[in-house]
C-alpha cells in the first residue's frame, strides 16, 4: 500500500498536469478563431514590410497550407528566398554565398516545413507529435504568463511560450538559433492582432537577442483563399 499510493498520487498529478496544458492551448487557438477553422484555409498569401540594421525591404510570403511555402525578401537589390514543396526544400541567399536556388535538408527542412501550417506547433502540437509541458507561471513587464516549453518532434528543438494568463495569447516566445554560426537565444514578440475573415493574425512582429531588436516585420495586407502558382514552389 505504501508503494501503490504515491504511484497512484503521481499519476492523478500527471493527468491533472497534462489537461490544464491542454486548456490552456485550447484557450490560445480558440483566440486566434479556432483550430478547425484555421485547417480549413486552403491559401495565404501575407505582404509586408521588414527592417533590419536600419535597412527596410519588401516582404511576401505565400502559403498552401500544410504543403507549401515560399518567402521572398529584397534587400539592396538582393533577393532572398526560402521555399519548401511537399517533402523538399531551398533557399537562395547571395549574403550567404548562394547566388542560385540550392536544396536543403535535415533540420533547416524541417523548420521550412513547419512553416507551411498557418496553425502554429504549439496549438496543433498533438497532430504533429510535438510534446509540451507546463514550466508555471512568470511575469513579463509586469503581466502574469504561463509558460509552455514545445519541444519539436522533427528536430528536438525547444520553443518557450509565454501565455497572457489573462487573454490566453502570447507576449513572447524564446528559441534558441544558430546565427552567423553561433547558437543564440532569441526572443519573439507579436502585435497589432487583426480579424481576418474571423480568424485572429498578428500583423506585426518583432525578434531580439539580449534585449537588442535584430529584425522586424510589419505585415499590411493578409488574403485568405487566394490563388497561388504552384510552381513557384519549384526550384
Amino acid at each position: 500500500m505504501k508503494r501503490i499510493l504515491p504511484v497512484l498520487m503521481c499519476l492523478f498529478t500527471q493527468a491533472t498536469f497534462a489537461q490544464n496544458v491542454d486548456e490552456l492551448i485550447q484557450k490560445y487557438a480558440d483566440a486566434l478563431g479556432g483550430l478547425d477553422n484555421i485547417k480549413k484555409i486552403e491559401t495565404c498569401k501575407m505582404t509586408g514590410t521588414g527592417t533590419q540594421q536600419g535597412i527596410t525591404f519588401p516582404v511576401t510570403l505565400q502559403i498552401i497550407n500544410g504543403k507549401a511555402m515560399r518567402l521572398d525578401v529584397e534587400v539592396m537589390g538582393q533577393k532572398i528566398i526560402n521555399c519548401y514543396n511537399n517533402g523538399t526544400g531551398w533557399k537562395q541567399n547571395p549574403f550567404e554565398g548562394i547566388e542560385s536556388p540550392t536544396e536543403v535538408v535535415d533540420d533547416e527542412l524541417a523548420e521550412l516545413k513547419s512553416q507551411t501550417y498557418l496553425a502554429n506547433p504549439l496549438i496543433d502540437y498533438k497532430e504533429r507529435g510535438n510534446t509540451v509541458e507546463l514550466a508555471g507561471t512568470e511575469n513579463i513587464n509586469g503581466t502574469d504568463a504561463s509558460k509552455i516549453i514545445l519541444t519539436d518532434a522533427a528536430t528536438g528543438k525547444k520553443t518557450t511560450y509565454y501565455l497572457d494568463a489573462q487573454t490566453s495569447m502570447p507576449i513572447k516566445t524564446v528559441s534558441t538559433r544558430d546565427i552567423n554560426g553561433m547558437e543564440m537565444e532569441v526572443e519573439t514578440f507579436s502585435d497589432d492582432l487583426k480579424d481576418i475573415n474571423g480568424l485572429k493574425f498578428f500583423m506585426s512582429r518583432s525578434q531580439k537577442i539580449d534585449g537588442q531588436e535584430i529584425l522586424s516585420i510589419k505585415f499590411d495586407k493578409v488574403e485568405l483563399n487566394v490563388p497561388i502558382d504552384e510552381s513557384i514552389f519549384k526550384m
